[in-house]
């Protein structure tokens, strides 16, 4: 790895985990506080309901963000939406920090709330897709998985950096009364300074060569967009319920399912906060070692086989966490979040390398971010309402674990459907052959691959 690729590695590692800190801390705060500060005359049930549908809320404004980062991507380039995804995450971010409850202003605290989460949704759907752009298409060749998996790690690591500044609030400097009193803000506020170091480091880095060579060129998509669904929508489709299997099991801890769950009062558990927090932590660590892992596997034994491999494993933790949670016993918890991860960082660090290879050169941006976008409303966007619905309707978290094996068996058979290339050349120079065959279905990939031979 040369000194700009290793740059860009950090770069992206460093942004997309500011980026995500920003994002986790609002799902964090949802599941401990926000149902008492914002929407607490709605009763106590329905102002959890709605606090999670709050965090759900952002990804129905993550294909904005999608669509427009991909257009002007695909358009001006990579790095200038990073910068801007950045710079927009930390200013919403930064004011729910400053933002007053229900109790001093009354209805207009909520709506500024889900303004200002709207905001970090358009964000959040704008960044993923450059991120790993950057990341991939800077790699060298027969590492694009271990590449891909840099920015893929941006999201452990913010969940990591959230849970541990929420834990450091809750256990150390506002504990109890003091954190819901003005605590829960400083997590927030800090982002400011997250930002502008990760906004320094992001401006540091060359664009992406395939941007570059677009560019040289003057062949510029103009509306990428319409290109896009026009001749690639089934992949936009499949790319999206791949995502959606991990992002609903991820959302029971960055979506603050797991961490209501466990620290209410009156419910069958009633750990601390920051016992539950830490443990959140411990498994943001391991799920970010599985992501690095996956990298390297899907470089060895390709993208698909190790996507397989990790929902297999997913599926099979889904009854034993839950089992393991109810137990009540915090070191069960660890435990829980432990082998959760495992699963999760499997199906999470192939699909930088996975996405960019699907999609041809001049509409990748567009392709990766909105097939991200769609996978997390499919799958994340509302995981934590409809797992908190499916325990107040039932009384426990069997449902729960049925609806996400219905998500990720669903997700086994999508992936299943993609042809792994991971030898294929991303440059714009390749675009007529990154144009057919990313699915197992499409019978031109047999005339690519014949004629890749005859070369």
């Amino acid at each position: 790895m040369n000194a700009n690729q290793r740059r860009v590695a950090f770069a992206t590692v460093i942004g997309t985990t500011v980026e995500w800190y920003d994002f986790f801390i609002y799902a964090t705060a949802a599941g401990l506080v926000f149902s008492h500060l914002f929407f607490e005359p709605a009763g106590k049930d329905i102002a959890l309901l709605i606090s999670f549908a709050s965090v759900g809320l952002s990804f129905l404004f993550r294909p904005l963000g999608a669509f427009l980062a991909g257009h002007y991507g695909d358009k001006i380039g990579r790095r200038a939406m990073l910068v801007l995804t950045l710079s927009l995450m930390g200013a919403a971010t930064t004011l729910i920090g400053v933002l007053p409850t229900y109790e001093t202003a009354g209805l207009w605290a909520p709506i500024l709330l889900l303004l200002l989460r709207i905001i970090q949704g358009i964000s959040a759907g704008g960044e993923w897709g450059g991120a790993v752009l950057m990341a991939v298409e800077h790699a060298e060749e027969g590492k694009r998985g271990r590449s891909g998996s840099y920015p893929q790690v941006g999201v452990p690591l913010g969940m990591l950096l959230a849970s541990g500044m929420m834990a450091l609030m809750t256990g150390v400097i506002s504990p109890g009364d003091a954190f819901l009193e003005w605590g829960w803000r400083v997590p927030f506020l800090v982002s400011i300074i997250l930002i502008a170091i990760g906004f320094f480091v992001r401006r540091s880095v060359d664009e992406s060569p395939v941007f570059e060579e677009i560019a040289e060129h003057k062949a510029q998509t103009k509306v990428p967009i319409l290109v896009l669904f026009k001749k690639h929508w089934p992949l936009v489709l499949i790319a999206a319920l791949v995502f959606a299997g991990n992002n609903a099991a991820g959302y029971m801890t960055t979506g603050g399912f797991f961490q209501a769950y466990t620290t209410d009062p009156e419910g069958p558990i009633g750990l601390e906060r920051t016992d539950v927090l830490i443990a959140v932590a411990f498994g943001a660590a391991v799920w970010l070692i599985v992501t690095l892992i996956a990298g390297v596997m899907a470089d060895k034994i390709g993208r698909v086989r190790t996507y397989q491999i990790g929902f297999v494993v997913l599926a099979a933790s889904l009854f034993p966490v839950f089992a393991l949670v109810n137990s009540g016993s915090l070191g069960m918890l660890y435990l829980a979040f432990g082998l959760f991860s495992i699963g999760l960082g499997l199906t999470y660090g192939p699909q930088a390398a996975l996405y960019s290879e699907l999609f041809p050169a001049s509409v990748r941006f567009s392709g990766v971010s909105i097939s991200y976008a769609i996978g997390a409303i499919l799958g994340g966007a509302f995981a934590p309402t409809i797992a908190q619905a499916l325990v107040q309707a039932t009384g426990g978290t069997t449902a729960v674990s049925v609806y996400l094996l219905v998500v990720v068996v669903l997700a086994f058979i999508a992936v299943s459907l993609i042809r792994d290339r991971r030898g294929i050349d991303l440059s714009f120079h390749n675009q007529a052959e990154q144009e057919v065959g990313a699915l197992v279905f499409d019978k031109r990939a047999v005339e690519a691959q014949t004629q890749e031979v005859s070369k």
